[in-house]
């Protein structure tokens, strides 16, 4: 099976009605113009330049503004512009990015006609309340109404989550997630709120009338909004801002819970929960005795391991018997298994499928 590629082209701001509290699209996509059409054939031609074809399925993507709200001739030359690439094969298909109450059938019609096949909606949440506050001027109405018509009209429906805005609550966001799921999207990104400088959160934290997450209610909070979706076979294909250079620079993140592999740290959550009731239940089934060993896949070795070794300390820390971590690449992603030191595979396997019914 081939891996996805998106070839992304940043529209910051075009289209966009509104200035949303948390937004500083200048700092997010470290440009503070759109790209002029004649020059996206060059940042599409480098991007193919590095592209093993055999092994991926390439998608030009433009990310950034509300891309069905651009000046329709705008958006009609920004869509010829990358035609060719898709008559040649390269690419197969276009993504784009915008609002949901800048969805209809004429513009999912007009959409369809050059290419159009996934739509990502920048829900941020289904709380009317937060949404409110956060300025977004619409309501959860309008998302459902948007993302029935996308998925009625055969496009794949992405949908960009948001935690820890003004108003919200980790229960409004555990309630989101679930109100999401009945959409049936295709992939889901999820970000926590950061406070970016230049925006109008930037003003509430600083005369106090906002509060951003930490970073370990974060991880908790996307923790178990990633298990909803896991359950549900939903993709969530990104945790966490890209850390680009923008987001590092001094002074471009005043507050909240940034940090470079966020989405790194829910799953190494994720895993240390996993292995904490799979050790718990060995040991009541086995006694506390000799050292125990659990095995991962190699490539995953370093989410169970955690960061900083932070879930091995972890676990150390809940059993008294000691604990190692070795590969076994017999297994299936997520799946761990147990047995004692003296073993060279493991005894039991606990399935990530069977945590995720295990869990609430």
């Amino acid at each position: 099976m081939k891996r996805h590629y998106n070839i992304p082209i940043f529209v910051p701001h075009l289209g966009c009605p509104y200035q949303c509290i948390y937004c500083n699209q200048k700092i997010i996509a470290a440009q503070e113009k759109a790209p002029l059409p004649e020059q996206i054939n060059s940042i599409v031609e480098s991007h193919l330049t590095t592209i093993d074809f055999q092994h991926h399925d390439v998608e030009i993507a433009f990310f950034g503004g509300n891309f069905t709200t651009i000046d329709p001739r705008l958006q009609e030359m920004y869509l010829g512009t990358v035609q060719p690439f898709l008559h040649s094969g390269k690419v197969k298909s276009i993504r784009i990015s915008t609002r949901p109450d800048a969805i209809s059938v004429g513009i999912l019609k007009h959409l369809q006609k050059w290419g159009v096949k996934t739509i990502e909606l920048g829900v941020q949440s289904l709380a009317d309340e937060v949404l409110k506050t956060s300025l977004r001027g619409y309501d959860r109405d309008d998302v459902f109404k948007a993302g029935h018509l996308i998925k009625d009209r055969g496009f794949r429906l992405g949908i960009q989550l948001m935690i820890g805005l003004p108003g919200d609550h980790r229960y409004l966001d555990i309630k989101t997630a679930h109100q999401a799921t009945t959409l049936k999207p295709d992939m889901v990104r999820i970000y926590p709120t950061l406070v970016i400088a230049g925006t109008a959160l930037e003003q509430m934290y600083r005369s106090g009338c906002y509060h951003p997450l930490d970073l370990e209610q974060a991880v908790e909070i996307v923790r178990d909004m990633f298990i909803i979706f896991q359950k549900k076979g939903i993709p969530v294909i990104r945790m966490g801002l890209h850390p680009g250079d923008e987001l590092r620079a001094p002074g471009a993140v005043i507050a909240g819970p940034f940090h470079p592999a966020f989405g790194e740290l829910v799953e190494q959550r994720v895993f240390r929960d996993q292995a904490e009731e799979m050790v718990k239940a060995f040991i009541e089934k086995n006694g506390v005795g000799e050292p125990i060993d659990l095995f991962v896949r190699s490539n995953e070795v370093s989410k169970l391991v955690g960061h900083k070794r932070a879930n091995l300390d972890y676990l150390m820390g809940e059993f008294t018997c000691p604990i190692r971590f070795r590969s076994w690449d017999q297994l299936e992603y997520g799946d761990i298994g147990i047995g004692s030191a003296r073993v060279t595979e493991p005894e039991i396997i606990y399935p990530r499928h069977s945590f995720l019914e295990n869990q609430p």
